[in-house]
Formats: C-alpha cells, sequence, structure tokens
C-alpha cells in the first residue's frame, strides 16, 4: 500500500500521523498513553516507526485522538465528522464543534429551562451568540436582555455578564469564544475610511 504524502509531501507512515494528530490535539505521550491504555514508551517508539504498527495498538490510539483509524492508517478519505466530548457546567451544557486549538472556539450551548437569578461573572475574552432555540436573557453590565432565535449578541467577557433562560424554556445557541480577546471579523471588504473635511 503505498504511502500517503503528509502536508510537506515526505511519505508518511501511521506512526508519524499518531504524532501529528497527537501534537493537534496538544496531548504528550504520557497524556496520550493513559486515554488509549498504551504505555508512553510504546506510543513513542510507534511515532519514531520501531514498533510494528499493529491495528490492536492503532485502535485505542486512534480512538483516544477521536479520530477514524483510516486517518492514521491512511486508507481512503478520512471521516469528516467532528467528535468531541459534551462537558456541563450547572445548567449550562457545552458541546465544541471544533477540534483545533487556535484562537477562536466554536461551541453549541444549551441552558436548562430554568428561570434562576443572574449572577454576573467577568473574565479575559470576546464572545459571539446566536441564538438557536428559546428565549435567552443576557445580562450584560447594565443592560437586562431577551434574545430570541436568529438574534446575535457580541460583548467583551471583561463586561460583567450572565445568561439564561428568559421564561423558564430550553435556550439553545451557537457561541463563539477568543479567549485572548481576538474578535469575529465578519467583513467580506475593509471599511471606507473618511477623513475629516471630505
Amino acid at each position: 500500500m503505498p504511502l500517503e504524502p503528509d502536508a510537506e509531501g515526505a511519505p508518511s507512515t501511521p506512526g508519524e500521523r499518531v504524532r501529528r494528530w497527537r501534537r493537534k490535539r496538544g496531548l504528550s505521550q504520557a497524556e496520550l498513553g493513559v486515554a488509549s491504555g498504551i504505555a508512553p514508551s510504546t506510543i513513542s517508539r510507534l511515532e519514531r516507526g520501531q514498533r510494528q504498527a499493529r491495528l490492536e495498538l492503532l485502535e485505542p490510539v486512534a480512538r483516544a485522538l477521536g479520530v477514524g483509524l483510516d486517518v492514521i492508517v491512511g486508507t481512503g478519505t478520512p471521516d469528516p465528522r467532528v467528535r468531541t466530548r459534551r462537558t456541563r457546567r450547572g445548567r449550562v451544557s457545552m458541546q465544541p464543534l471544533t477540534t483545533e486549538r487556535g484562537p477562536l472556539q466554536t461551541f453549541k450551548t444549551t441552558i436548562d429551562g430554568i428561570v434562576t437569578e443572574p449572577e454576573p461573572v467577568t473574565h479575559v475574552g470576546y464572545e459571539w451568540l446566536y441564538v438557536l432555540s428559546g428565549r435567552l436573557r443576557l445580562v450584560l453590565g447594565e443592560h437586562d436582555l431577551t434574545l430570541g432565535p436568529g438574534e446575535v449578541a457580541e460583548f467583551d467577557t471583561r463586561t460583567p455578564h450572565w445568561m439564561g433562560s428568559a421564561d423558564g424554556g430550553r435556550v439553545e445557541m451557537l457561541s463563539i469564544f477568543g479567549e485572548h480577546g481576538e474578535r469575529m471579523h465578519l467583513r467580506a471588504a475593509p471599511a471606507r475610511r473618511t477623513h475629516p473635511g471630505g
């Protein structure tokens, strides 16, 4: 079976693919070892081509990396589905929609249908959100807003803010968060500059 070229055009082995995906996930060999049940030393030898790439070794590693076995083995077209784990914090659950670690992270957020008292928080970052369903109550600084399906908001998360159900119903929304204050750029062309007096 011919080897699949990697991004630099050089042949790619299953071990090199494991290393590439491990780094993309931000995992150390020890962390991947814990997640897959494979000894870190074995993963190290696999990545360096010093261990035969058997299916019983590659299957748990691929599963731990959240990719299809075909991606690691290099057969056929990679599975395009994004596999991520939903997390829950109290009344809010978040499903990451991207696997890459970058300046902007995208989530599908669900807020349970419970009316609660606002408890605004602050943190570094910038958030953009789009309401999919339900009625979202957004408390932002001095503003107390209700957003319905199709409505959008964006704000600096250093401003005290809180989100919850406006009417006791479930709320679903898409949110894009920039941890270091990155903002969404939606313009297709630069804005025109205006000069004083002309």
